[in-house]
This record gives C-alpha cells, sequence and structure tokens, in this order.
C-alpha cells in the first residue's frame, strides 16, 4: 500500500488475492470486510465492468451465503450482488 497507494490496480489485484484466499479458507466475515473496504476504490478506479471489481463483488455474494450464521437477508443480498455480478459480466 505503501509503494503504490490504495488506487492503483497491483494493491487493488492483491485485495483481491487476499480475499479469494480468505473465502478459500472459510473467512467469510473476513472476506466480507475485506470486499466491502476495496470495492469502492475498484469500482472508481477500474470500473464496474472489470475483471478485478466483478471478482471482488463474487467473493462477497458467495462470503454472504456461505458464512453459517448467515440470515434470510444475508441470501437475499448474496443472491442480488450475483445476479447482478452475473449481469455485468456479460
Amino acid at each position: 500500500l505503501r509503494l503504490s497507494g490504495e488506487e492503483h490496480q497491483e494493491t487493488i489485484r492483491s485485495a483481491v488475492n487476499y480475499g479469494s484466499a480468505l473465502l478459500s479458507l472459510g473467512r467469510f466475515e473476513e472476506t466480507k470486510s475485506s470486499s466491502k473496504k476495496i470495492l469502492p476504490v475498484a469500482r472508481r478506479v477500474l470500473g464496474e465492468n472489470h475483471q478485478l471489481t466483478l471478482t471482488i463483488r463474487f467473493a462477497y455474494g458467495v462470503a454472504l451465503y456461505q458464512d453459517d450464521g448467515a440470515t434470510l437477508d444475508d441470501v437475499r443480498e448474496a443472491v442480488t450482488t450475483l445476479e447482478d455480478t452475473e449481469r455485468t459480466a456479460r
């Protein structure tokens, strides 16, 4: 972060890799938190259609519904997020 800055593509890529690792480890709360933090930056810097932005949105959606403590609202948000992500990726 110090070398490239928060809005550098490589910093965003590193955050995506970190979030993906958290997701694969089943650390859903941390995945959601990381995704929420970097998503606005990715949208602003890279745009809605960029692969990294889509990957962040996907990880967030998956983390929402895979969390054992997911509420009905979480599952609804997950469905909306994943459907929007899929639509944007087309």
